[in-house]
């Protein structure tokens, strides 16, 4: 029997509900047996979501390529240590330290310092808030603060809209954010410094991984950051210092920006009941495995007691896994506890007002917003 699929139009195949529905597709899918199914989007495709696949796909770099891959589709993405595949294990090496938990910890007064430059109001949209905070963290890990935040903050603007915006060329813009970052990566080799420009100026091509790893950086911080705040102010008891590494994981569980993964099969994938031609599309999706009931309780409910104990080996995947690991994983749960911790200074007592959680799914995964909470002691 061939693999099964979710309900398909006869011409377009899954190409509607795709770029209308994503989720929904996805969960569709999700209901057959056997947790593989396949998609129409015009070329052949397969979705996996059980631990073994998502153990396949990350560690068999030779079968499963990242060039060709989703990311190739999104001009900030295309490019560098993401789509890598020949010399990505040395090349990443030469990336890592300056992005090493114990090198981030240099950067942390820093961070703290330019957060507490976002006035917080005691009502206010979480959405928008932790777009501004995760705008001045990343230039003080990245920059110093040095960078222009205006040039910063429009070079990441329509990483923020719905498909095909983020997909679209921006030749000038570009251009002018390479300009701006080559100026600055100059002073700091030779004038010295010690952020993270600093490390990444001393390699070739490191002026665009500095670019990308920004464009990677921002919403998916964002969105997390949004809704850990948003969920901190429905569930009270977890408000507090002690509970946010808890919190910043269940919220990484529920709702992981990077929702779906892809691959490009270099050669012919034999699947038992189908095999997949060299070039198809090979996808894992995080959504699904950390929703997945065979393997988490309550999958649908937000519970960051869960994380006493370790998560289903490969079934918890907001940073990717094995050798292509997000590099910035240990600057992203940085970011947010910092500002967790902030809220915390700022006010004993959190609480929702109005907003709208919905997930919607673009180049991340991200609430529909607002999201207005207010914060009291």
């Amino acid at each position: 029997m061939p693999l099964p699929s979710p309900t398909t139009h006869p011409q377009a195949g899954h190409l509607p509900r795709w770029a209308a529905a994503p989720l929904a597709l996805l969960q569709e899918g999700a209901q057959h047996p056997g947790k593989l199914f396949t998609l129409r989007l015009g070329l052949p495709a397969v979705v996996g979501f059980s631990p073994e696949w998502n153990r396949r796909l990350l560690s068999d770099l030779k079968t499963f390529h990242s060039a060709g891959s989703f990311s190739r589709v999104v001009p900030y993405l295309s490019g560098g240590i993401i789509l890598t595949d020949a010399g990505h294990k040395e090349r990443r090496h030469a990336l890592n330290p300056p992005f090493s938990k114990r090198s981030l910890e240099t950067l942390r007064a820093r961070i703290r310092a330019a957060l507490r430059a976002e006035r917080l109001e005691p009502s206010f949209d979480a959405l928008a808030w932790a777009d501004r905070a995760v705008l001045r963290m990343l230039n003080a890990a990245f920059f110093d603060s040095d960078f222009d935040t205006r040039l910063l903050h429009a070079f990441l603007a329509p990483l923020r809209s719905p498909f095909p915006v983020p997909a679209l060329p921006r030749p000038l813009l570009f251009a002018r954010m390479d300009a701006a970052l080559s100026r600055l990566a100059h002073t700091r080799l030779t004038q010295g410094g010690d952020d993270l420009l600093t490390h990444l100026a001393r390699w070739p091509g490191g002026v665009r991984e500095t670019r990308i790893s920004l464009a990677a950086g921002h919403d998916t911080t964002t969105h997390t950051l949004a809704w850990a705040v948003w969920h901190l102010a429905q569930h009270p008891a977890w408000f507090r210092a002690d509970g946010l590494k808890a919190v910043i994981r269940e919220t990484l569980r529920l709702y992981p920006p990077g929702w779906m993964g892809s691959r490009r099969l270099s050669q012919p994938l034999d699947l038992g009941a189908e095999v997949l031609p060299k070039g198809a599309l090979a996808l894992y999706s995080p959504y699904l495995s950390a929703r997945d009931p065979d393997f988490w309780d309550a999958p649908d409910t937000f519970r960051p007691d869960r994380w006493e104990r370790p998560p289903p080996a490969w079934s918890y995947l907001p940073f990717g896994g094995g050798e292509r690991l997000c590099l910035g994983m240990h600057l992203a749960n940085l970011l947010l506890e910092e500002a967790l911790l902030y809220l915390l200074e700022s006010g004993s007592q959190l609480r929702a007002l109005h907003g709208d959680p919905t997930p919607r799914p673009g180049v991340t995964l991200g609430p529909g917003g607002p999201l207005a909470v207010q914060l009291s002691r």
